[in-house]
């Protein structure tokens, strides 16, 4: 039970956000209870979604890429809704197949045959552990992966934006609202 109490979506009366609204329904084939706990604050999740929105759909990484990272991020942080949503837009809104997310869920980035994918998720995890840890070599290894300055500093931001939604959602308590085969494949309870 959420910390904070959930505000009705229909209480909300700008354009803005109820698009917003819409394009999160489209991607996970629902409207979950921690955006109606954020919208306590809607100035700041109005704000936070755009950011968001940017990070995903602007710069050098791929939609796929970037869910591959929450889902990574998330699944470290051991947040069980972020972790659940990634693997629903990867899987049921981007089409990718579920036995490959449960697989990634159980063997993280050794279960990526692609090598850029595959720097993109170690970066990612560094950046999520260890930021002081980054070296040259490590954005050396970006780089031959085919990413440039803008790639490397959106997926840092990218880390920051999956670490924030990921304490919100655990801080706040949100309901789990997705399917419980993600939690199974992550050992998350």
């Amino acid at each position: 039970m959420s910390h904070v109490s959930l505000v009705d979506r229909e209480s909300v009366d700008d354009p803005e956000l109820e698009e917003m609204f819409a394009q999160i329904e489209q991607l996970e084939g629902s409207f979950p209870s921690h955006y109606r706990a954020e919208l306590n604050f809607p100035e700041y999740l109005k704000a936070k979604l755009r950011a968001t929105v940017t990070l995903w759909q602007e710069g050098e990484l791929s939609m796929p890429e970037v869910q591959h990272v929450g889902i990574a991020v998330s699944q470290a942080n051991d947040c069980k809704n972020c972790t659940g949503a990634f693997c629903t837009v990867l899987s049921d809104g981007l089409g990718v197949d579920a036995q490959y997310v449960e697989t990634l869920l159980k063997q993280g980035s050794k279960a990526v045959d692609d090598e850029r994918l595959r720097a993109i998720l170690d970066y990612a995890l560094l950046v999520n552990t260890d930021p002081g840890d980054v070296t040259d070599a490590d954005i050396q290894s970006l780089r031959q992966a085919g990413l440039g300055d803008q790639g490397i500093v959106q997926l840092t931001h990218l880390v920051s934006d999956f670490a924030s939604w990921n304490r919100t959602n655990d801080a706040l308590d949100t309901d789990y609202a997705y399917d419980q085969r993600w939690l199974e494949a992550a050992s998350l309870r």
